[in-house]
């Protein structure tokens, strides 16, 4: 018998897909598992949440007003997870950091190196973060503070930016602008991008393909979707045609890395702000020294 936040999940997850199969599938488990929990839920409020129809599922009125107390459900229970999770790391000294591209103690060692020095016993783990998707604030979850470029802004997320720096394309060796020293943003909104899973966060993955620029998403990407850094190099590294956008000092970490991928400054566009993010809620007095040291650094603006 499937556990109450485990129907709760299995029904937020149908209702986001319309299709019990498609759920089942993202929830990595049997279709009659999904099914079965979903009735059972059902039979216990003795009232019917899904309409079943040939192609798929949707919410009754009921389902709908359901849904919204389903899903607080579920946020709260993230929130407190994340909460115990946060202070037991405070407790033992340690704090766990998320970064997205190169690890941060390679990208920008400035700032760990001033915190190292006021917490020599400090015990950091480092995460490599999947691109962002859903609520920025459970993205975070699993660290106390996250190293990337903003996500997209919520309430009770903060940021600070530790580099402000230009973009710069990436690209592999043999692609037609590879020999340029510099391009610019009309050099390259007609290129083929490297396409990011529709999951991600609609403005993260804009800033890669400079939606932001364009005005709209490019109109073509590679087949491949990618979810995280090293999945966006690997297709970076397989096409000859598929370039990206990324801020400057991590194209420069990925050309050093990686032999078949070139960088190119990027000019006229919004710079890159590499930032700290957390959610205001955590109380790990780690995170809090080491935004302080953060802030008594000059701030970082590579050009090109």
């Amino acid at each position: 018998m499937a556990s109450r936040h485990s129907q709760l999940r299995y029904l937020v997850t149908v209702a986001e897909e319309g299709q019990i199969t498609r759920a089942a599938s993202k929830l990595k488990l049997a279709q009659p598992t999904v099914s079965q929990a979903i009735a059972q839920l059902e039979r216990e409020l003795g009232v019917e949440l899904l309409e079943r129809q040939p192609r798929g599922v949707t919410l009754t009125p009921a389902g709908e007003t359901f849904i919204v107390k389903a899903r607080a459900a579920l946020a709260a229970e993230t929130d407190a997870a994340q909460t115990a999770q946060s202070l037991a790391r405070a407790g033992r000294g340690a704090l766990a950091v998320g970064f997205i591209g190169p690890p941060p103690v390679t990208s920008t060692p400035e700032l760990f190196a001033a915190f190292a020095e006021r917490h020599a016993d400090a015990q950091i783990t480092y995460r490599d973060l999947p691109f962002p998707s859903g609520a920025t604030s459970s993205w975070l979850a699993a660290v106390d503070v996250a190293f990337c470029h903003p996500p997209h802004p919520e309430q009770g997320v903060r940021t600070h930016a530790v580099r402000v720096e230009p973009r710069a394309i990436v690209a592999h060796r043999k692609h037609p602008l590879a020999h340029r020293d510099a391009v610019t943003a009309a050099d390259v909104l007609d290129e083929t991008f490297v396409s990011y899973d529709p999951e991600i966060q609609r403005e993260w993955a804009g800033f890669h393909t400079l939606d932001d620029h364009r005005g709209a998403p490019p109109a073509r990407t590679t087949a491949d979707h990618a979810l995280t850094s090293l999945q966006m190099l690997g297709i970076m590294s397989s096409s000859t045609h598929a370039i990206t956008a990324v801020p400057y000092r991590d194209a420069r970490v990925a050309r050093q890395v990686l032999p078949d991928v070139v960088a190119m400054p990027l000019a006229e566009l919004e710079p890159a702000a590499v930032s700290l993010v957390w959610r205001a809620d955590n109380r790990n007095p780690l995170l809090q020294s080491l935004l302080a040291a953060a802030k008594q650094l000059p701030q970082s603006v590579d050009g090109v």
